[in-house]
């Protein structure tokens, strides 16, 4: 701490955007002046990317924050929240940053807010390194709405890589706190749905391709069970350049969402981008818990800021879930354990996250 600044180090751990994003996140709700030093130490080309400068400014428009050092290639800022206002803002990070990244940071904080929030996030919306915008909607929200509050998100257009050009609208109203959640029980795999999706010049026929491959390659682990993966073009107005990828999903009978994904790129063959997609969704049924390795980490700040225990059974933590759980708990009073899930067959690698939420409490409501 510095005064009453608390320090956080962007390069440990994930070492990533995560880290920022958990963080300035939790400053705005808590308020709590922040600094982040050695902002994303650990990549490639470290410091601010068009993406986090635009979750750190909308998060600073958001609550009439002071931000200093946000350029891009900064490595350290420090961020003063004010008071979480309502109202339309909006974010653009003039690239195929992702817009479900952007989401990510503002929407615990809108969450808190005096009145309900209309978020404009423009970039990509199916981005490598992000959950892709179909991911969002297919899984993300129908689960973390099991918090108890709810928001609309609407696809006005999608971008792709390199250039983004997307941009979606996210509406959503105050709460007064938080309800924990427990997803403990799988359950059985009742369905398996998805899309699989083209844009800009290419041919309906590779969104074929990646569903057929994909089909092909779940059929030879679950046979008895109808898959449906739609071959899907998407309309010239309502998407920005040239895109491919799928997304598939599996619904179990304790309304648990499982998914895999991929993204297609030149030269990538699209029998290959539809293998890899079920790979992952079949990775995700093996272990036998109630999320994906996706959804794991996207979790952990809403069980710290929920009132009361929440408990998720999930496959093996990720690194970006120990980050997130980290940097959650160095800034609430929130408190996780994840304990070797015992019920299962000892061959499964199944843990209980559980958590104490801080029980935050809207003081504008």
């Amino acid at each position: 701490m510095d005064g009453d600044r608390v320090e956080i180090d962007g390069g440990i751990m994930e070492g990533g955007g995560q880290i920022l994003r958990v963080s300035t996140a939790l400053s705005c709700l808590l308020g709590l002046p922040l600094r982040v030093r050695r902002i994303r130490a650990g990549r490639s080309q470290p410091g601010l990317r068009p993406q986090h400068l635009s979750g750190l400014e909308i998060i600073r428009d958001l609550c009439e924050g002071k931000l200093e050092g946000g350029e891009i290639g900064s490595t350290e800022i420090n961020f003063t929240p004010g008071k979480i206002n309502g109202g339309t803002h909006v974010a653009d990070t003039k690239t195929a940053g992702s817009v479900c990244l952007l989401m990510q940071v503002a929407m615990p904080c809108v969450l808190f807010a005096a009145s309900p929030s209309e978020l404009r996030l423009k970039g990509g919306t199916n981005a490598e390194m992000a959950p892709q915008i179909d991911y969002t909607v297919m899984v993300f929200k129908p689960i973390v709405e099991k918090f108890n509050f709810t928001f609309n998100c609407d696809i006005k257009k999608r971008g792709y890589y390199p250039q983004g050009g997307g941009e979606v609208v996210v509406q959503m109203s105050p709460v007064k706190e938080l309800s924990p959640i427990n997803l403990t029980e799988r359950g059985t795999v009742t369905k398996i749905y998805g899309r699989a999706f083209v844009a800009g010049a290419l041919p309906i026929k590779l969104a074929k391709d990646m569903s057929a491959a994909a089909v092909r390659c779940i059929r030879k682990e679950i046979r008895d069970l109808y898959i449906n993966i739609q071959p899907v073009r998407e309309p010239d107005d309502r998407a920005f350049g040239t895109g491919s990828g799928i997304i598939i999903v599996a619904e179990t009978s304790t309304g648990c969402l499982l998914a895999g994904s991929s993204l297609g790129k030149r030269g990538k063959n699209a029998d290959k981008v539809g293998i890899e997609a079920a790979e992952i969704l079949l990775r995700n049924l093996k272990h036998g818990g109630t999320v994906d390795d996706s959804l794991q980490d996207q979790l952990i700040i809403f069980m710290a800021l929920a009132k009361g225990v929440s408990r998720v059974k999930s496959g093996p933590i990720t690194l970006h879930t120990q980050t997130a759980i980290h940097f959650a708990e160095q800034l609430t009073k929130a408190k996780f354990t994840v304990t070797k899930s015992e019920e299962e067959d000892p061959s499964k690698d199944t843990y209980i996250i559980e958590c104490q939420g801080m029980g935050m409490i809207n003081p504008n409501l």
